[in-house]
């Protein structure tokens, strides 16, 4: 598939010079103005050598043929004036028939604009011959990988990102946010909820993990205490009893504890399959037992209740917008957003079938959207035409058709002047 930038040496030169025959407003004008003064200029001068020739024709009769060329060339000098300017206003003011075409044609313009744009450019045809010759999706990742492209469309789609929130009603999102979260809380079932989160936690060996850290907090606590629990043990025994006794007996009780979390550290360890056997009926009772899904509802509905977790909720969108808005937040978004287009680009340059079918996927859309509204844009283009001033319109088209028709006049002037000036020979010559 042919991309635009892969279009022949010749077409890119014609395509060149018509982007600069164009030019901007100004040097438009500037052309018309020259054009417009040149065949002025050539009036002008046909009028000085008519009256030269009229003069000097007692003592040079041959002037007679230059005065005759003169003379054609004028009438059709003014001739083609009248038709140039009749064609936007009235000729020196005047309010004549038939002129002032553009300015009383205005709706009639607008509507032969708009259906030549539909009839000749926007058929199923013409778009699907046109498009079947542009790699668009090519184009477009070889652009977003040029240079800091990537980047700028990141940073202009973050700060639209945030415009765009920024520009809605704070209570209304609020609102619509707190219910959609409650909402979604509401239609999920809370008891087989907990049931996969515990199944994944076990899985993955989160909950082992905790218990292995709870064995080593006790054994740490119990290590660290040791003589407040002699302290306690004395306190609870006779005062008969010596006190060397007592240390001996709270030794072998912490001795004892501690020999037993290290133990319930085994895999084999009788607490270990116990508790392995209570996890794993209790995820299953959680996701099938009537009376636990009952008792997660109800559990669910009291939390949902409560001011502190509403709170939460309803406070839920504020603290979303001061992160998004927060300077980091937003580098961060523009960095993903240009990785995420960096990597669209190359996947799509380096993938031809990728390419072909976006580029298939393209040409439907455009057709499917474009072509069966052709109606719609020429109405759309008739009103634009209609809406313009007359002046602008004129304008316009004076710019765009104006420097050409000066030529006619200068045609016109030329090409007179030679027809008068064989008329008057053939006169002549009978």
């Amino acid at each position: 598939m042919r991309s635009p930038d892969l279009a022949p040496p010749e077409k890119k030169a014609r395509l060149s010079r018509a982007a600069t025959a164009g030019g901007s407003v100004e040097e438009r004008r500037r052309a018309l103005r020259r054009a417009r003064a040149f065949a002025t200029s050539l009036l002008v001068l046909m009028l000085v050598i008519f009256i030269a020739t009229s003069i000097g024709m007692k003592d040079w009769p041959w002037l007679a043929y230059v005065r005759a060329f003169a003379e054609a060339g004028m009438i059709g000098a003014c001739a083609d004036w009248f038709a140039v300017v009749a064609l936007f206003r009235h000729p020196l003011g005047i309010p004549i028939p038939h002129t002032a075409i553009v300015a009383s044609s205005k709706e009639r313009i607008g509507i032969a604009i708009g259906r030549f744009t539909a009839n000749n450019f926007l058929s199923p045809k013409v778009l699907a011959e046109r498009m079947r010759d542009v790699d668009i999706s090519g184009w477009a990742a070889r652009w977003v990988l040029r240079g800091d492209n990537a980047n700028n469309v990141a940073q202009r789609a973050t700060s639209s990102l945030n415009q765009a929130l920024g520009a809605l009603p704070r209570e209304d999102l609020n609102a619509f946010l707190s219910g959609a979260v409650r909402g979604g809380i509401e239609n999920v079932p809370a008891s087989p909820f907990a049931s996969r989160i515990l199944s994944l936690l076990w899985a993955h060996g989160e909950m082992q993990a905790l218990a292995e850290k709870l064995l080593d907090w006790a054994s740490t606590t119990l290590a660290k205490n040791r003589e407040t629990l002699r302290a306690k043990v004395s306190k609870r025994t006779s005062r008969l009893i010596p006190k060397w006794i007592d240390s001996m007996v709270a030794d072998k009780i912490i001795d004892g504890v501690a020999r037993i979390l290290d133990e319930m550290r085994e895999p084999s360890h009788p607490w270990r399959i116990e508790m392995t056997s209570t996890v794993e009926q209790l995820i299953g009772d959680l996701a099938t037992k009537p009376e636990l899904i009952e008792k997660g509802e109800e559990l669910k509905t009291r939390l949902l209740a409560t001011p502190a977790v509403t709170g939460q909720i309803d406070a839920l969108w504020v603290r979303i917008e001061n992160r998004l808005e927060a300077p980091e937040t937003q580098a961060q978004l523009t960095r993903v957003i240009e990785r995420l287009l960096i990597n669209i680009g190359k996947r799509v340059q380096d993938d031809e079938r990728l390419r072909s079918g976006i580029n298939r996927w393209l040409r439907v859309a455009v057709l499917r959207t474009v072509a069966p509204r052709r109606a719609e844009i020429a109405e759309f283009i008739r009103n634009v035409v209609e809406n313009w001033d007359t002046e602008t319109l004129t304008e316009r088209i004076e710019l765009t058709v104006g420097r050409d028709l000066q030529y006619i006049r200068i045609n016109g002037t030329i090409v007179g002047g030679l027809v008068g000036l064989i008329i008057f020979a053939v006169t002549q010559l009978f």
